[in-house]
């Protein structure tokens, strides 16, 4: 039996619309002629945080306990999900610390704060700063929220989901860029119940492939280090809860370079006119890389954050 299913996602609606709106869902003919198959966007680079995951956030915040709300609660981020859990903190007057790696992503630093949640930078990457946070837990008392083994979290981000299927009921193909995998296993868990018949492919980093390979081998891989770009996709060991579901739930898993998602990075800004985060291009970079195998389908990639490193963007080349 799965931690989430399909009613949780039904029950997170009632509380998620109360705060945010649906998205846009769109084909956009430009790309849909580049890539030769038809290709739709979710947009969740047009949520308040610029990404997806502040579904989640404003789930789990909701069914916090008396006790825990007024302890506060805590979290480790590259930036999106800490952006989620302090903008669904604000909503619900709690309090949140949130700890990431240093020499981190700057504009979601400044989104944090601006939020008003305690920021405390520690470590290379997500991992060693996931460590220091778990030690803050016990010290302060706050309720810790991991940013994949959530049951509430994931719940609320398979809202997304719900939304596609309500518009584009029996797509071929959904692409889902995995960081740790909330995303994906709440659009899997929405696929399974509205559209049995469409592949769920989650997209990972080649930098950063733990998932991935933990996903094919059957075992748990992890990595010393990472080489990528897209912060939303590095991390060094797979989730327990997510990597449970996409066992059961998720077709497929692909890898994309550096390169690729810079390319897809390119071509949504020049065919949409929106800015995506290289994680939130590892959906259309994937669907580049498999056009072979999409073609004459319908297929939906989830740009799932918009929240781009401007440093990284002026060192682009996009002639």
């Amino acid at each position: 039996m799965l931690p989430v299913d399909y009613d949780d996602v039904i029950q997170a609606c009632n509380t998620v619309y109360q705060h945010l709106q649906p998205t846009l869902l769109n084909e956009w003919p430009l790309l849909t002629q580049r890539l030769g198959f038809r290709y739709l966007l979710k947009h969740e680079n047009h949520q308040p945080t610029g990404a997806f995951k502040v579904r989640g956030g404003i789930n789990l915040a909701s069914r916090l306990s008396e006790e825990q709300g007024r302890r506060g609660i805590i979290g480790c981020t590259t930036g999106n999900h800490g952006q989620s859990l302090a903008y669904a903190a604000r909503q619900f007057g709690i309090n949140c610390t949130l700890v990431m790696p240093e020499k981190n992503n700057p504009g979601k630093k400044q989104a944090m704060l601006a939020l008003g949640a305690e920021l405390i930078e520690h470590g290379k990457d997500f991992d060693e700063a996931k460590v220091f946070c778990e030690k803050l837990v016990e010290e302060r008392g706050l309720r810790y929220v991991h940013s994949a083994n959530e049951p509430d979290l994931i719940a609320g981000v398979g809202t997304m989901a719900k939304e596609i299927f309500d518009q584009e009921q029996a797509p071929d193909a959904l692409l889902v860029p995995i960081g740790l995998g909330s995303g994906i296993c709440g659009a899997a868990i929405v696929a399974a119940k509205r559209s049995p018949g469409t592949e769920v492919i989650g997209v990972q980093s080649a930098g950063a492939p733990a998932v991935t390979e933990s996903f094919k081998t059957g075992k748990i891989v992890e990595y010393a280090s990472l080489d990528t770009i897209a912060e939303g996709l590095a991390t060094r060991a797979p989730a327990t809860m997510t990597l449970q579901i996409m066992r059961q739930l998720v077709s497929d898993l692909v890898l994309v370079t550096d390169d690729e998602i810079k390319q897809a990075m390119a071509w949504i800004l020049e065919t949409t006119h929106n800015l995506a985060e290289p994680a939130g291009a590892a959906a259309t970079a994937a669907a580049w890389k498999l056009r072979d195998k999409l073609k004459g389908k319908t297929v939906v990639g989830i740009l799932s954050g918009g929240n781009c490193d401007l440093q990284l963007l002026s060192s682009m080349n996009y002639g």
